[in-house]
């Protein structure tokens, strides 16, 4: 068989059939399966996968224990020489899995990243895809230098013999959040060559509420110590975070600090503070404008191109973002 398409799902009975149908319905003369394995559904997910009449459809389940266990289990019982992970939300182009495929045979690949694309019109959801596809444009260039190092398990694709000889997806990680560019970091570190191809599309449900959206980059910051205690050498630097991120939160913190020192001037009306307080809140608040522009200029000329009404909607979100995603990484270093 040439290939196994591998789905993690949990609690995903209104969205798990349309996942499903469309990899039915891929144009290609490859051998493939589809393994779904249900992560512990408290829902009808078993259910709505069992109504699925196909050969190629094979159903599985374990304990809630997260999606990097799911994506293992279903490796393990895989029979394609090429193992394809997508997600239970990601409703693939009728060409995705070919174009997955293909940089295996023509191109020698260890592993390969395909892309996000959304129909949704929510302004988080937007920015959230522009956000991703500014990061693409980092890893076209990482792939033009062969330094790519990081593949999103919503459309990745490992060879399976490389897969199994790095033990897959590390287990400890208990949501996603962290496991599968850790897993792809580990596939460059052996040397095996990676390859982003932006024709292998997934459609994808990205949060559309504020909330959901900051909480997801929390989690994400959250388990990102864990992630590099394991490779240090990539907390300075990888194919997909862009370094502006970095400053984000330097600016989001000095912002803070800004603020509180605002507040103590307003309180008592400038009076009764030392003879200097003035001038350091001044200067305070022009650096803290200047650096949120510097750390969001590139962001911003690459969405106004794109949607100028997320472009502006970016810059009081961004700079929420990297407080959050600073606060993140602050309390899962402090957790261990």
């Amino acid at each position: 068989m040439d290939a196994s398409v591998i789905i993690p799902t949990y609690n995903a009975e209104k969205i798990i059939k349309p996942v499903i149908n469309a990899l039915l319905s891929q144009q290609t003369k490859k051998t493939f399966e589809i393994i779904v394995v249900d992560d512990g559904s408290s829902d009808e997910t078993a259910q709505e996968v069992k109504k699925i009449k196909s050969k190629k459809l094979v159903y599985l389940h374990q304990k809630n224990t997260g999606p990097a266990k799911a994506r293992n289990a279903g490796a393990k019982c895989a029979k394609g020489k090429i193992i394809l992970f997508i997600d239970s939300d990601c409703v693939a182009e009728k060409a995705w899995l070919t174009e997955m495929l293909k940089p295996f045979s023509e191109k020698g690949g260890a592993a390969v990243q395909g892309a996000y694309k959304t129909k949704q019109k929510e302004l988080i959801a937007r920015l959230d895809q522009i956000d991703i596809e500014y990061r693409y444009e980092k890893m076209k260039k990482a792939q033009e230098n062969n330094s790519l190092d990081w593949v999103g398990s919503y459309s990745a694709a490992y060879d399976k013999k490389i897969y199994d000889s790095l033990g897959g997806f590390d287990e400890s990680f208990p949501i996603a959040s962290g496991e599968d560019p850790e897993l792809s970091y580990k596939v460059q570190e052996k040397g095996g060559k990676i390859i982003f191809n932006p024709k292998a599309i997934v459609y994808h449900t990205h949060p559309s509420k504020l909330g959901k959206y900051l909480r997801i980059k929390f989690f994400r910051a959250f388990y990102r110590p864990k992630m590099y205690s394991k490779h240090k050498g990539k907390i300075l630097k990888d194919s997909y975070t862009p370094q502006s991120l970095k400053l984000q939160i330097f600016a989001a913190y000095f912002s803070i600090w800004v603020i509180v020192l605002l507040i103590i001037g307003v309180l008592t009306g400038w009076q009764n503070v030392p003879e200097f307080f003035p001038s350091i809140a001044i200067w305070s608040l022009i650096i803290a404008i200047m650096l949120t522009g510097l750390s969001q200029t590139s962001f911003f000329g690459f969405a106004i191109k794109k949607d100028w009404k997320v472009a502006v909607c970016s810059i009081p979100i961004l700079a929420l973002r990297g407080l959050v995603f600073g606060t993140g990484l602050i309390w899962g270093k402090l957790r261990g």
